[in-house]
């Protein structure tokens, strides 16, 4: 059962603000109250009193385009042990890969069958993309999402598969078979690659970050228009970014503290 349920079912106060609060991880950042309920498939009346609640204490923001998440919450993700430790060991490559690249860089993780974005840093010569820090995408319509997939249990592949696949470009891959045999490749380079599959005008590259486990715990990516973005060589270079990473943080105080358990 759900942790936002009680044992009646009955979805506690908590659980309807969790509810509201996890419809802002999807690409659409910002809705209105009537998206909310759509979404929720909670009462009117229950959205609205939850969102007054939450605007109140400062977990959600009223602007002119509708409710955005709250800068509390992006505190507390901030705070988070695990991702915080990752940002931080991979902001000095990071930053490197985006002076060498002049393209967006990104830091993301999986999570079910969306990657969530815990870092992204605009690139002078790239286009400037909806993916912001703490924000969701389908995993198997990016060069992130495929890198990771690649080396994730065969279980959380086949969870993914179990469901239609979401059609964002005429190039995004939707079927299976196809998903599976392009993993395949994947496994076989060692890096992911999305030719227009997000969006009509980008391209990019991402390669999975190991843990000392060598679990892909991460991908780090590098994207920019379509047909401009040379892809062998930034392939080379989030390589290089992804080593780095890797290794700073598998040698941080948190990894090593679990790997004397």
């Amino acid at each position: 059962m759900s942790p936002v349920h009680r044992n009646t079912e009955e979805i506690s106060a908590v659980g309807r603000a969790a509810l509201v609060l996890r419809q802002f991880l999807r690409p659409s950042a910002r809705m209105t109250p009537e998206e909310l309920v759509r979404r929720t498939d909670l009462p009117k009346t229950t959205v609205h009193r939850t969102v007054t609640e939450l605007v109140r204490v400062g977990m959600l923001e009223r602007t002119p385009t509708g409710l955005q998440l709250g800068t509390l919450m992006f505190e507390l993700g901030q705070s988070a042990p695990g991702t915080r430790s990752l940002r931080e060991a991979a902001r000095s490559a990071l930053a490197d890969l985006n002076r060498a690249t002049e393209m967006n860089v990104g830091l993301a993780v999986l999570e079910g069958t969306e990657v969530v974005y815990l870092d992204m840093i605009v690139g002078r010569n790239a286009p400037l993309l909806p993916q912001k820090t703490g924000q969701r995408w389908p995993a198997h319509a990016s060069c992130s999402g495929k890198a990771m997939l690649a080396f994730a249990d065969e279980s959380v592949v086949e969870h993914l598969l179990s469901n239609p696949l979401r059609r964002l470009t005429p190039e995004t891959i939707t079927e299976p078979d196809l998903l599976r045999r392009e993993l395949d490749d994947v496994r076989r380079k060692g890096a992911a690659f999305d030719r227009r599959e997000s969006f009509n005008n980008v391209a990019g590259v991402a390669v999975p970050i190991f843990d000392y486990a060598g679990k892909a715990v991460a991908a780090v990516s590098v994207s920019g228009v379509a047909g401009r973005i040379n892809l062998p060589r930034f392939d080379m270079a989030a390589r290089a970014a992804s080593l780095a990473i890797s290794r700073a943080y598998t040698s941080g105080p948190s990894t090593r503290a679990l790997r004397a358990r």
